[in-house]
């Protein structure tokens, strides 16, 4: 039976752990060719191994312009097209209050997770559309860019900058046959889980009892999330930010 990816050629970005890591891994099983991009190469050395060497790695920074433009032609070099992409790199930053927030820490964490996928985003579906053909992209947004937060308000405001990029190209270029959509992530089993409570098993717990599922999320289930909007599954959702956070902000 032919997986759900069949023959798509996929950039993942953010791949060298958690979410991204899982996703490349999925993808690649469900029939995708991937080119797996993230700064960690030794974690991108750990994702290639996992997937039983099916995917491609390189090392990249999506919030440079060039590198961002690189990834993509690397994509079509490696596998003659790209087909559809999952824009997930991101960081977390320093945890303060607004007033307490430095410029250099608020330029850093937009720069990744909000500038580094409407670059990855711009470069896409500018292939996409020279290759004249369908294609699907999905970006890595938050719970945190559909609600707020305290303590984190550089990341609030770029993961908000990330669904609306979103809605936006989804608006362009839904005549076009380019979906564009977002998962929204909760609590996630992850590195930046672990940094955000300090490791702290209290912290955990708190986050676990403030969905209504009442424990943390798998990487893979944000993965497999992505895999659907990704296939032609979801061939009539396009401008989506999709919480996947296990009831979170549902209500209390």
């Amino acid at each position: 039976m032919a997986g759900l990816l069949e023959g798509r050629a996929v950039l993942v970005t953010g791949a060298a752990g958690g979410i991204g890591q899982a996703a490349a891994v999925l993808f690649a099983n469900e029939g995708a060719q991937v080119l797996a991009a993230d700064l960690n190469a030794d974690g991108l050395k750990e994702t290639a191994e996992l997937s039983g060497g099916k995917v491609r790695t390189t090392t990249a920074n999506v919030a440079s312009e060039e590198e961002a433009d690189g990834l993509i032609r690397q994509t079509i070099d490696a596998f003659g097209k790209i087909d559809g992409a999952f824009n997930n790199a991101g960081i977390e930053g320093d945890w303060g209050r607004t007033d307490e927030s430095t410029l250099d820490n608020f330029n850093r964490v937009v720069g990744v997770n909000q500038t580094g996928v409407y670059l990855c985003m711009r470069a896409e579906i500018r292939a996409m559309l020279k290759a004249g053909k369908p294609g699907a992209i999905v970006n890595t947004a938050s719970i945190a860019g559909i609600a707020g937060s305290m303590y984190m308000p550089a990341y609030i405001a770029s993961k908000h900058g990330v669904v609306g990029l979103t809605k936006a190209a989804a608006m362009e270029y839904a005549r076009k046959g380019i979906r564009v959509n977002a998962v929204c992530p909760g609590p996630i089993k992850t590195r930046m889980l672990d940094t955000l409570t300090g490791h702290h098993p209290r912290a955990l717990e708190a986050m676990s009892d403030s969905t209504s599922m009442k424990r943390l999320g798998e990487p893979k289930e944000i993965a497999e999330a992505a895999l659907w909007l990704l296939s032609d599954r979801s061939s009539y959702v396009t401008g989506v930010a999709l919480p996947v956070d296990g009831g979170m902000v549902a209500g209390p």
